[in-house]
């Protein structure tokens, strides 16, 4: 049966209970909308029609329809499940990618080439799908995605500052960095699902401040109340510490340390142009 349009989602958030999806839900309910939130576990929320659903599970895409696809998930699992989507009452996608398809290209380390790979492959699929389907789309390239207690970039950082009092940094840590706000980052894809502008184009989406790497972590010590202490090391004792180190953090890699000296900054005038993109200055608070 079909769905009444009176009572038909406007949107449907892919990753609704994640840190930016959460956001964008909140957001759009305040604003009035009918939101659809999927997730793989069943919740529940006032004003938000909460479906169970799996990317990898192609039977359970079986959604009532809407109109506008956010997705802040993993983009080549959507790449895969998009055709399934992209029902006839869909005019417009906004999907969340990442800046590390371009900062990342020459890592040393083989898995992270193989996703990165995966990743340029799957953006370029999602582009064309949706323009096969006539449906506007827009792709989001955030740079490092912080929001204090929740990211995994920035507050496994605090949680070292809090156990051991200091952070060491390779090379002096010079590299540049743009943090951003998952908050911002939400608020931005429901004003690029609204520009005619943003339509089939590419975003990178960085934060207010570029800073330098020891910087970005200096202020970590000042949203925490601690003083600054860090301590550089050279990149050869970096590779040693991180042998010895790497049984007590198993998902990390050496690569992560020495992208402390490297440059990863963005342009954010053609998304401050096209749908009026302005994050905050970074000034992280933990408690």
């Amino acid at each position: 049966m079909d769905t009444p349009k009176s009572e038909q989602a406007s949107c449907l958030v892919i990753g609704g209970s994640g840190l930016i999806g959460g956001y964008i839900v909140a957001h759009l309910v305040n604003r009035g909308q009918r939101v659809m939130a999927m997730s793989r576990s069943a919740r529940t929320a006032a004003n938000v029609q909460w479906v169970k659903a799996d990317l990898r599970q192609p039977d359970s895409l079986k959604l009532p329809p809407f109109e506008t696809l956010y997705c802040t998930t993993d983009a080549i699992l959507l790449a895969e499940a998009l055709p399934l989507l992209l029902y006839p009452s869909v005019k417009r996608a906004v999907v969340f990618s990442s800046t590390s398809v371009l900062t990342k290209q020459d890592t040393e380390v083989a898995d992270e080439r193989e996703t990165i790979r995966k990743l340029t492959d799957a953006e370029q699929t999602i582009a064309a799908v949706c323009a096969k389907r006539s449906v506007n789309w827009t792709i989001l390239r955030p740079t490092l995605i912080y929001a204090e207690g929740r990211d995994t970039n920035i507050t496994p950082l605090s949680r070292l500052i809090r156990r051991f009092g200091f952070m060491p940094i390779v090379g002096g840590a010079p590299g540049l960095r743009q943090p951003v706000h998952a908050e911002d980052l939400a608020i931005g894809a429901i004003a690029a699902a609204a520009s005619e502008a943003a339509c089939n184009k590419f975003y990178a989406l960085p934060g207010a401040e570029t800073l330098s790497y020891r910087e970005m972590v200096g202020r970590l010590f000042d949203g925490m109340r601690r003083p600054r202490r860090l301590v550089s090391v050279p990149p050869w004792l970096w590779r040693v510490i991180f042998a010895m180190a790497k049984p007590l953090f198993p998902t990390a890699n050496v690569a992560m340390g020495l992208r402390m000296m490297k440059d990863m900054t963005f342009d954010a005038t053609p998304a401050a142009e096209d749908f009026g993109w302005k994050p905050r200055s970074f000034r992280p608070v933990f408690d």
